[in-house]
Formats: C-alpha cells, structure tokens, sequence
C-alpha cells in the first residue's frame, strides 16, 4: 500500500490506498505549521498503523522540480525544506512530493472531469486562486515549479485619469492588480464590495446570484467578464481542451456555468460543450492526484 497526504495550512488529509487506488485507511489531522517533528509524527504514525511501501504529499507552496526545495508561506516547518528528502530520511520510506493544485488536475484528469483529455488546464478558485497543467497524465511544473500558477502578474491597472474606477487590489504576492485579487473566493467578496459598499460573504453573493438579487448578480457577472478573457488566452496558448474547477467557488453551479459561457465567448474556434466544468471528485481529488504522481 501507499500512504498518501493532502497537506494544507489548516489539516492533514492522509489516506492509505492499495493497488487497486482504493482509500483502505483515512485520517485527518490539524497541521503543525510551526513543528517539524510533529509533522514527521503523523506520516510515522500512519506508517505504523498501516503499513506501506512508498509515501506521496500533494501540498501548499512551490514544489521546485530540480531541487525539491518546497516553498510554503503557510507552513512554516516545511518552508525551504527538500521534503521529500527530508521526509524520506526520517521515515525510511520513499517520497514524492507535488504541488496540491497540480495534484487536483492530474486527478481529475486521469478518474475525474476531464478524464479522457490530451492536455487538460486545471484552477482552483478557492480563497486564492492557483492552477496546473497535465499533458498526456503528466504534470507540467515549469521552472521553480511555478507552472500553471496563473493568478499573479499584474492584469488590473488604475486608470491615469480615474484611478479609483478599476479594482487594483493589493496581493499577497507584494504586487497589486493580480487575478489572485479578484478570481478567489475573496476576490468575489472584494468586487462585491467595491461595487456596492456591502459586506457578503462568497457564499451568499453566489447563491443570491442564483436567486435573482440584483447586486449579487452584477457582481458575479463582473467576476466572470473578469476571468474569462484570460482563462480563454490560456486555452490558446497551451492548446487544452478542458477546465475543471476546484475550490470552494467549484460548489456554485451557477457562476461556473456562467464562468464557461463566458469563456467559450472568448474562444477563436467555436466549442458547443462545456470547457469551464466543476470537479468530481471532491476532496479525495489531492489525494489521488498525490497517488498518481507518486505512481
């Protein structure tokens, strides 16, 4: 068997699979972000209750493909770490480590949504925005293993004459105007705001979009005139065919549909099927994706 971890900032996702890519075994866990042996305790703790062969981690941050060094702004004990070498060397075991976006798409590329799809172009819209490539079931890292990270770089400049007309919001990253700003979860709580001066959560601007409310339905508008003109230059520029879609905004139906329509607007050659679709396979999808790529 093969232990396999969905590491974020807030749990430990960590399940055993067999050969069959069955979960036999599951735990979740709160991570130690500040605690490097508690962190090595519960992948040793897993390996003693079920034993296994090989360990694979799909995680938060920067998987660099050369050096494996992970960069991790939200888990510290991780952060400039080469984990699978250092986790290898703690638990005696085999280790392989991705970045848990690229681990989503290769997911659902190989059981999930966009199964049976040359070169699939996965995003999650969550409380930021991320994103991987998957070419013939294999992951694209680009170098430093920034590949497919298409929320930063700024997209959104204040007008010379009207600066407080577009919505250049301070990211992250140190930069302002990013995707990241207005893709996420915050960023549609962020538009909302600065069209309306009201405070809603990503939860009830949606479903009040849905609903018929008039504000909701502006704004989720706006995010989708938004992301679709670059979700659409993506698909160009690395010829994928398919967008499934993680993250909490992944839950609402009607943004995503709206999403898609307004990407295939934007595509060169006419497309009648969906593009832009949500994920099946729900929060199993980072351990799958942490299976296959340790295959």
């Amino acid at each position: 068997m093969r232990l396999c971890a969905d590491v974020g900032g807030s749990f430990v996702d960590i399940a055993a699979f067999d050969d069959a890519a069955r979960i036999v075994w599951r735990r979740k866990t709160r991570t130690p972000v500040d605690d490097w042996a508690g962190f090595v305790a519960i992948f040793a703790e897993a390996a003693e209750a079920v034993p296994c062969a090989a360990v694979s981690i799909a995680t938060a941050g920067l998987v660099d493909p050369v050096g494996g060094v992970v960069t991790s702004a939200n888990i510290p004990c991780i952060d400039g770490r080469r984990l699978a070498d250092d986790l290898r060397a703690a638990l005696a075991l085999p280790v392989t480590v991705v970045n848990d976006a690229d681990a989503f798409v290769l997911a659902e590329a190989t059981l999930g949504a966009a199964k049976g799809h040359e070169r699939v172009f996965g995003i999650i819209l969550g409380t930021g925005v991320g994103g991987g490539l998957v070419e013939r079931g294999r992951i694209v890292s680009g170098a430093g293993g920034i590949g497919g990270e298409w929320g930063h770089g700024q997209v959104i400049h204040a007008s010379p004459v009207a600066p407080e007309a577009m919505p250049v919001f301070a990211c992250g990253c140190g930069r302002r105007g990013c995707l990241d700003t207005i893709g996420s979860a915050r960023g549609l709580e962020r538009l909302h705001r600065f069209l309306h001066g009201v405070e809603a959560d990503s939860i009830a601007i949606t479903r009040g979009a849905e609903a018929g409310d008039v504000q909701a339905a502006a704004t989720v508008a706006w995010f989708c005139d938004l992301l679709g003109g670059p979700i659409a230059m993506l698909l160009h520029a690395v010829s994928a065919t398919i967008v499934p879609v993680g993250g909490g905004l992944a839950n609402a139906t009607g943004l995503i549909a709206a999403l898609d329509a307004r990407v295939r607007t934007n595509l060169l050659t006419p497309v009648t099927t969906a593009v832009v679709v949500p994920g099946r396979l729900g929060d199993e999808a980072g351990l799958i994706g942490a299976f296959v790529a340790g295959g």
